[in-house]
């Protein structure tokens, strides 16, 4: 095809023909660089050549154009907000609400322009194409031809400047993203949606769902099992992500969709969700500018509140004052709606399956993102299951390596299902607890005939069960919306009655009235919800003081038994040192149980339970000794057991019992330290249900402070055990490893890489030809850098492998340099790390493997500066 064939009126550029129709034909040219078409550009923006191009210079102008836009420096709001302190200034609290709404208003009529014109383009759209932005029209890399674009010189126009582009941005060298500045290939997205777009029809298709889920979940594996088909399911690793990198993931996950249920599976208690390390997110640091900048771009992934679109926190911030403001903030934030659970239920991760705040348009967030019946059985059995899957992670993961952690995730946590037997499991509790409770008839009654008693009985209980069955499912044909908080509706109703009829002065009273009535009966409502979690509290303290009865009358007692007989199983100084801390909890908790009980036996709306409360903090001493000798308890347990026979056959003997709840002795000593985050759950609950003008409330927030103070001591003192216990195990797996014991020191993250070598420095960077020379993997901690070089070796006759790490060197946070390798034909997701003395050319599997890695390597470098 020649320049003779070409339209001159479609191309309205005159100076083309008259500057290329007397040289070689169009074919020995590539017309992406064709003066006529980049000098407009860059006039257009004040950019001039500092000299004028011969006759057979070509490309001038592109090149330019290119150099001027890859200088470019460009900030968002949010980054000129945190060079020049512009964005965030205090601002009073009428200010800072009418900057919300505002805010609001304009994503709400942003998103309805932009809906509104997809409307009209896909009217407009002409028979002949198959939209008027879509990239699936512009396949060949020549000038686009045929009659189908010559019939518009729109159209013609349009697609020719999007070719041109495409070919600036692909010859245009990545810039480093590093420290946080935008390249221009990002600005020409956000400018030109239809570049990063990849089709049209995804806004057809059926609701999206996305669940985040954090992988500091206790088998979480089995989570990732129960994940309903349909849901786009993320896992991340909290330790080892940034915000910048969780949105790179859930932007991924999304692919340029909306979703219009995002769920969060994350650990956290009712103030806080603890999503990545370093960042609880709590009423404190939410309008940080990174932490609010990134529940503002986690709020734009969502659809609209009007299109049913929520965000679900598996947090149960809806059981405390302060979780139920973060949410009240998150979505003033956000402009989206926020739901978390708010029941008051005591155990690992039951608040998951109580009820929820917020409105579900589409049903439960159970029922949206998870098969119900898997996860009730994850929940629970999670803190036995964790043990379990440490041992079945270590055997199994070699065999995943080469794939996708979620698809590892997904088979492992199926195996544990098919393993164990979960659904079995979940219905025999059932059959379990209808036997004794036959069998507790059958004791008290004393029937001659027990067979048909039973029987009689269990034929008695199952008719119960299918009339409470059919009016549960009659209850559910009404709607939830007719179930929905009945007071609330009928306080609504009468308020419209009482503005309908302002008029009559009998009807105000009898609405007067009606309200009065309606806030008797909702001050009853809190009363009763004040007196339910009162009752939780008695009856969590009643199992946790007959747990730690066990370990007194199965254990210790007999052992002093033995003792005194003089038939000792242990000595005596062994006895005390094991169950001496123990025993003094169990006296301190049974006279904290004796005054809850005697507080609910006269219980009234008016009766105090913070004083209870205050006594009992006022005495965590006999727990501070506890703690303090746990680690030398547990060692005298294994020494013991070691050294004496009979020791280790009377634990055999009591061990996992159905005295003893199926647990050992180590086990039975975990629930002191699990304990304290029920109380302030339920502390938080208890006054979240208590008025303003109540007694009692002062008192529950001194012993919320004080009981909540020495929870974070004992956090602490897990993650001191953690740290210790995770850099042992690095030392003991890396060959020529040096001491990796230091104060505040922790694992980050660890990185597999290939180590590069340039063959030719002095070519250009994009002719430049790498080889590799050996792999390494990179274990990033608080404040330094380990490089170690990684060899894999096969056992005969087995698929698995091992894997062997050996010390190269380490180098200080604040001495490492990042440096960007652009990508090109020959070298693909490459970085320089330097040092002080040695520089390693590394690349990564994939690019998110290297965006994530840049991008957290990035974030603990600034904090080892701090």
């Amino acid at each position: 095809m020649s320049l003779g064939n070409l339209s001159l009126k479609s191309l309205e550029v005159e100076s083309f023909h008259t500057r290329f129709s007397a040289w070689t034909p169009f074919k020995n040219q590539s017309l992406n660089r064709q003066d006529c078409l980049w000098m407009p550009k860059c006039t257009r923006f004040g950019w001039f050549l500092p000299y004028a191009p011969t006759r057979n210079e070509y490309g001038a102008w592109k090149q330019h154009y290119i150099a001027c836009v890859s200088s470019l420096d460009w900030l968002t709001p949010r980054e000129a907000a945190a060079v020049y302190g512009t964005l965030n200034e205090p601002k009073t609290e009428d200010e800072e609400l009418q900057e919300r709404q505002r805010e609001k208003c304009l994503r709400k009529t942003i998103w309805e322009k932009i809906a509104l014109r997809k409307k009209e383009l896909f009217k407009a759209r002409p028979p002949w194409l198959t939209g008027t932005r879509c990239s699936r029209s512009l396949k060949c890399t020549s000038l686009p031809g045929g009659p189908q674009l010559w019939r518009d010189r729109t159209g013609f126009c349009e697609a020719l400047e999007r070719q041109f582009l495409r070919a600036s941005l692909d010859a245009l060298p990545q810039r480093s993203n590093i420290s946080g500045s935008h390249s221009y290939l990002s600005l020409l997205k956000k400018s030109h949606p239809e570049l990063g777009r990849t089709d049209d029809s995804s806004s057809c298709e059926s609701p999206l769902h996305v669940i985040l889920i954090s992988s500091r979940i206790p088998a979480y594996e089995m989570v990732l099992d129960s994940v309903k088909a349909g849901v786009v399911a993320v896992l991340y690793e909290p330790r080892g992500v940034t915000f910048e990198g969780l949105l790179h993931l859930l932007g991924r996950a999304l692919q340029g969709r909306k979703a219009q249920g995002l769920g969060i599976f994350s650990s956290g208690n009712s103030r806080e969700i603890d999503l990545l390390q370093g960042y609880k997110i709590c009423i404190k640091n939410l309008l940080w500018p990174e932490v609010r900048d990134f529940w503002e771009k986690l709020g734009s992934c969502v659809t609209t509140e009007e299109e049913g679109g929520h965000v679900d926190l598996f947090v149960p911030l809806g059981a405390s004052e302060t979780g139920i403001e973060v949410l009240s903030l998150l979505s003033q934030l956000t402009g989206t709606s926020f739901s978390a659970p708010a029941g008051v239920a005591t155990g690992s991760y039951q608040h998951i399956l109580s009820d929820w705040l917020g409105p579900h348009r589409d049903g439960t967030p159970l029922s949206n993102y998870f098969i119900e019946s898997k996860l009730q059985a994850w929940s629970s059995f999670t803190e036995f299951l964790e043990d379990t899957l440490k041992s079945v992670r270590k055997k199994l993961s070699p065999l995943f390596q080469n794939l996708q952690e979620s698809i590892g995730g997904r088979m492992i946590g199926q195996f544990m299902f098919d393993t164990l037997g979960m659904d079995s499991i979940l219905n025999n509790q059932g059959v379990a607890q209808a036997l004794a409770d036959g069998l507790m008839e059958l004791s008290k009654e004393g029937s001659d005939k027990p067979l048909e008693f039973l029987s009689y009985f269990l034929l008695k209980k199952s008719s119960k069960k299918n009339e409470d069955f059919e009016g549960d499912y009659v209850l559910t044909e009404r709607g939830l919306k007719e179930t929905q908080d009945p007071l609330m509706k009928e306080r609504s109703s009468i308020e419209d009655n009482s503005q309908d009829t302002k008029s009559s002065p009998r009807q105000s009273n009898l609405n007067m009235e009606a309200l009065t009535t309606l806030e008797r009966r909702l001050q009853m409502d809190s009363v009763e919800k004040r007196t339910r979690v009162v009752k939780e509290l008695v009856q969590s303290e009643r199992r946790y003081v007959q747990t730690l009865g066990i370990v007194r009358d199965v254990y210790a007692r007999p052992l002093r038994a033995a003792l005194s007989s003089n038939r000792a199983i242990l000595s005596a100084a062994n006895i005390h040192i094991i169950f001496s801390d123990t025993l003094h909890i169990l006296n301190l908790n049974r006279e904290f149980l004796d005054n809850l009980r005697d507080r609910l036996q006269e219980w009234s709306p008016a009766h105090c339970v913070g004083e209870i409360f205050i006594k009992f903090g006022s005495q965590l001493n006999v727990y501070t000794n506890f703690f303090n000798n746990y680690p030398v308890v547990l060692k005298t347990i294994e020494k013991c057991r070691e050294m004496a026979p009979a020791f280790r056959a009377f634990l055999k003997r009591h061990d996992r019992t159905i005295v003893t709840k199926m647990l050992s002795l180590p086990e039975l000593l975990l629930y002191p330290s699990r304990r304290f985050e029920e109380y302030i759950h339920l502390l938080y609950a208890l006054r979240l249900h208590t008025p303003a003008g109540h007694v009692d409330r002062g008192n529950l927030t001194t012993a919320i402070e004080q009981i909540k103070k020495y929870k974070d001591y004992i956090d602490q003192i897990k993650e001191n055990f953690k740290m210790r216990e995770q850099l042992s195990d690095i030392q003991t797996l890396i060959w020529g490893c040096p001491t990796l014991s230091e104060a505040n020191r922790y694992l980050i993250r660890i990185q597999d890489v290939v180590q590069l070598q340039c063959c030719e420095e002095k070519t250009e960077f994009y002719l430049r030809l790498y080889e590799q020379t050996q792999d390494l993997s990179l274990f990033l901690f608080s404040d330094v850098l380990l490089v170690t070089s990684r060899s894999t070796s096969h056992t005969p006759f087995e698929k698995t492998c091992k894997t062997t790490y050996r010390f190269s060197a380490s180098v200080a946070l604040p001495r490492v340099l990042i440096e960007d390798i652009p990508d090109s034909r020959y070298i693909k997701n490459a970085f320089v790390l330097r040092g002080l003395k040695r520089d390693w050319i590394c690349a990564t599997e994939s690019p998110d493997d290297k965006f994530l890695w840049l991008s957290v390597l990035q974030h603990a470098i600034r904090s080892s500066m701090k």
